[in-house]
Formats: C-alpha cells, structure tokens, sequence
C-alpha cells in the first residue's frame, strides 16, 4: 500500500506493458475511488469507458492510425496543446521529447522512428487495458470548469492504481483524435472524448520505462505569500 505521498512520487508515465488485462474487480475498485474526487456543484461530469477488451482496443487504436497514414493529425472535440508554444512550457516540452529520444538511441532527423513511436499510443504501448474518459458536451459548451474536474479525476485514477502496484500513462494522444475514439467506441452523439488512460503491468525490462523527465523546482512554479 502506498501513501498518497508516496503515490505521487512513484507515478511516472510508463511506455510498455505486459500483455495482461488488469482484473475487473481491481477497475472497479479503482473507479470507484476515483468517483470520490470533488467536482463544481457535485456535478461528477466523468463518463468512463474502460475498455480491456483486445478487439475493441485494436479496433480504435487501427481507425486513429488511418487517420494518421492519410495525413491527418487531429479529429478532435477540444483543443488539447497549446495554439502558440511559449517558453518555459515549449522549453519544456523540447527537453522532455529530446530526453526520451536520447535514451532510446533515435537520431531526432529520424522521423520515420519518431512516428513510429508515436503510434505506440495508440497500440497503447502493449497494455490490454484502457480507460477513455468522455464528458456530456453541453458541459464544455462555452465553459471550461468540467476539464478541471475530469482532470482531477484522471489523478485520482492514477494514484488509486498505485495501491494496486498498477502502472499508469494519461494520453493526450487520443484527445487529438477524440471524434475517430468516440465513432470507434459507438458512443452516444452527446458525448466529447477528453482523454484515456493506459492502466496496466508495466514492463520492468523495458528501457523505455527507466526514462523520468525532469520536474522544475518548487520556488519556480510556487509563490508562497
């Protein structure tokens, strides 16, 4: 069992997975407790799909990569990244993708690798279980308290994985393509993706999961007054 500090600093976004689903009472569990998280006027605007079923997962995963192999590089219901790259959040995000390429020994003129490895999102990494997070889109109609919610609510999830030694990986991946995941779940047409969550038994062997992007320091993100 992990305290929740403990949780915390533990967490890192894995990239390989064990082929193995995780148990559905464990999803349960994990769900549940992140239905706890607090959200304006109790609104609890989370609609979960959690999808261990390896058809289904391959299905999506195939129907965004088409999208990809044509040329298109979102089909999504809200603007996930930054329009306009500013530092340090572009600083950031350079040294975050360099790091990792570095690790794995690919060359950053190797495009070809690069989307390659890009597309492992969406054959999510290996694992065989997958949360998609949707949320009614007449709550992001002109407002935007419900992506705070849900946002939240994806970090509950992810600590509550750790009490059961689960590994972790939050995509905005597939918020890019959120309209290709909902067509390909056959969702309700009231519905807008926001996110997914790969959830499963991380590789221990996998180089790819030794790599911990670096966190700035407290005094440059906090203001104590």
């Amino acid at each position: 069992m992990s305290s929740v500090l403990e949780a915390l600093k533990s967490r890192s976004s894995k990239r390989a997975y064990l082929p193995k689903p995780v148990p559905q009472d464990i999803q349960e569990q994990i769900l549940e407790a992140a239905g706890m998280t607090p959200s304006g006027a109790n609104m609890q605007p989370w609609v979960t799909y959690a999808v261990s079923d390896v058809d289904t997962l391959k299905k999506v995963g195939d129907a965004i990569i088409q999208k990809m192999d044509a040329g298109i590089m979102n089909d999504q219901f809200i603007q996930y990244y930054p329009v306009n790259w500013v530092n340090p959040y572009k600083k950031r995000r350079i040294i975050t993708g360099s790091g990792l390429y570095k690790l794995l020994e690919v060359d950053r003129k190797d495009n070809e690798t690069r989307i390659e490895m890009w597309k492992d999102n969406f054959r999510w990494f290996g694992a065989q279980t997958v949360f998609f997070v949707f949320t009614d889109k007449a709550n992001i109609d002109g407002a935007e308290g419900v992506l705070i919610d849900c946002g939240a609510y994806m970090q509950s999830i992810m600590l509550a994985a750790r009490e059961f030694d689960l590994d972790t990986c939050p995509q905005g991946s597939t918020t890019e393509f959120g309209q290709v995941v909902a067509k390909a779940l056959n969702v309700p047409d009231n519905l807008a993706l926001l996110y997914s969550i790969v959830i499963g038994y991380s590789d221990k062997n996998a180089k790819i999961n030794t790599y911990q992007p670096q966190r700035v320091a407290l005094k440059d993100t906090v203001t104590f007054v």
